[in-house]
């Protein structure tokens, strides 16, 4: 008899607590497809989000402690984060806003 995990075909979850770089980290990836809508409970605390899931997202990692990165260097922390030239994105966190990498530079 094979155990599954009962999560893995999961087509919503429930995200806490909820904060403005969550909202814009989901906002854009929602704009590349990678979750559906998603929306805010205000719960009087610190807030929860329901996220849609489309399927199409295998990993999401975060880089923690957050490294100041020039954008001469940007390039060179693609090549050594993502699998592929033409897979995946990075999304940065800059002055202007939350970004992906394409449209950082």
């Amino acid at each position: 008899m094979v155990h599954m995990n009962v999560l893995a075909d999961a087509l919503k979850i429930l995200i806490r607590p909820c904060s403005k770089v969550i909202i814009r980290f989901l906002t854009v990836m929602m704009k590349h497809g990678y979750i559906g809508e998603f929306e805010i409970i205000d719960d009087h605390r610190a807030g929860k989000i329901v996220m849609n899931l489309t399927g199409r997202l295998n990993k999401c990692g975060v880089i923690s402690p957050r490294f100041d990165v020039p954008l001469k260097d940007l390039e060179k922390w693609q090549n050594n984060l993502l699998p592929s030239h033409q897979f995946g994105f990075t999304i940065l966190t800059t002055s202007a806003g939350i970004m992906d990498h394409k449209q950082a530079r």
